[in-house]
């Protein structure tokens, strides 16, 4: 698929928001939905955009920085991949295939991220610097200047792949094997369920086990769209809500949340 002069631009724009989002977490551009959905949108693929946004968010959800440790960048995955499944022209087919090739895109991404911490820092410097002279102004622009590094540390790559001609992506995609992209598809298909797996790990408890049940015997029934289901799980979280605000009032403040009772006590 050949691209416009204003989607290239729009694509351009939207990976350089992901990027600084990636740092300000403020719109929440860097979301795997929100950018493939977006870059679907200004490219005329909607569908697949939302579809493969769906499904990467779903590996992200368990990506979190902890400590020192750096989660893979979502944002290059959300936007590389969706550049390469618009170029590939194959819709909603391609999505198992950009699937697989995001998930090494992200730890590729980590090198990138090294690369512009490391240039941050003499700015870091710098701004102290700007502080004992009582420089505001240059604060704010070393400030603006390191989110911008930011956003072009997502945005070159973009523009890169959108310069590759469409015919040369499709034919790498069409070239590969059915045996290959049966294995990707199914290896995209395990590190959904991974990710969804680590989301679990970090929020289990005995409160939460009950509403995990719930919803995979619910999800299990066939007549039930996403929108009934999301309808169903916001009718629970608001009858959890509502029993916990009465077991609080009834019980001089304890939830039966070990962590709301320590913090409760302070």
């Amino acid at each position: 698929m050949t691209l416009s002069i204003v989607a290239i631009i729009l694509v351009i724009v939207i990976a350089f928001l992901a990027g600084m989002e990636g740092i300000l977490d403020q719109f929440q551009f860097h979301q795997p939905l929100v950018a493939c959905s977006l870059i679907g949108l200004v490219t005329g693929n909607l569908e697949a955009g939302v579809v493969l946004g769906g499904s990467l968010q779903m590996i992200a959800l368990g990506w979190a920085n902890i400590g020192a440790a750096v989660a893979p960048d979502a944002a290059l995955a959300s936007v590389a991949s969706s550049i390469i499944l618009v170029l590939g022209g194959q819709g909603a087919a391609g999505v198992s295939t950009a699937i697989a090739i995001a998930i090494p895109l992200a730890v590729a991404g980590l090198f990138l991220t090294m690369i512009v911490r490391t240039i941050a820092v003499p700015l870091v410097h710098m701004m102290d610097a700007a502080a004992e002279e009582g420089n505001i102004r240059k604060i704010e622009l070393l400030q603006i200047f390191g989110i911008c590094l930011q956003g072009l540390r997502i945005a070159i790559p973009a523009a890169a792949l959108l310069f590759i001609p469409a015919e040369t992506v499709k034919g790498a995609l069409e070239s590969m094997p059915e045996w290959l992209t049966t294995g990707m598809a199914i290896g995209g298909g395990m590190v959904v369920a991974v990710g969804y797996a680590m989301v679990i790990n970090m929020m289990a408890n005995r409160e939460v086990w009950p509403f995990f049940i719930i919803g995979f015997v619910v999800a299990a029934i066939s007549q039930l769209t996403l929108i009934a289901l999301g309808a169903l799980g916001i009718a629970l979280a608001m009858i959890y809500l509502s029993l916990s605000e009465r077991g609080n009032s009834s019980n001089g403040g304890s939830k039966g949340d070990p962590l709301d009772d320590i913090l409760n006590d302070y």
